[in-house]
């Protein structure tokens, strides 16, 4: 569920789209650098690859020697780990009486045919 949550977060991100506007063309730059050079050095570059670029917590996208470094975990250890985490320290809200008694109810009503 965890790898599920983030994959539908990730799709949710590029159903977004990409604006596309001035700011985000940057023609201005193209023209300062130049086609075919590059555009990595430009704050502009940092600037909107930082905000367009999916975030991830389960996918590493530094360099090897970085990942490994960092212990080299793949997607589904990460994922587990995330999911031990959640299981050990969450704390949900307490669901409020009226959505209680309306579950009270519903399971009420799904046993009645087994009480006869």
């Amino acid at each position: 569920m965890v790898m599920d949550n983030e994959i539908a977060r990730m799709i949710k991100r590029v159903v977004q789209g990409i604006p596309v506007n001035d700011d985000t063309l940057a023609v201005d730059i193209i023209k300062k650098v130049g086609v075919g050079n590059n555009f990595l050095g430009e704050k502009h570059t940092r600037q909107f690859m930082g905000s367009e670029q999916s975030t991830t917590k389960l996918i590493d996208r530094r360099m090897r020697g970085t990942w490994m470094s960092r212990g080299g975990k793949d997607m589904t250890q990460n994922a587990n780990e995330i999911a031990i985490s959640i299981l050990e320290n969450h704390k949900p809200d307490p669901l409020p009486e009226s959505v209680l008694k309306k579950f009270k109810e519903i399971i009420a009503e799904a046993e009645e045919p087994f009480k006869k």
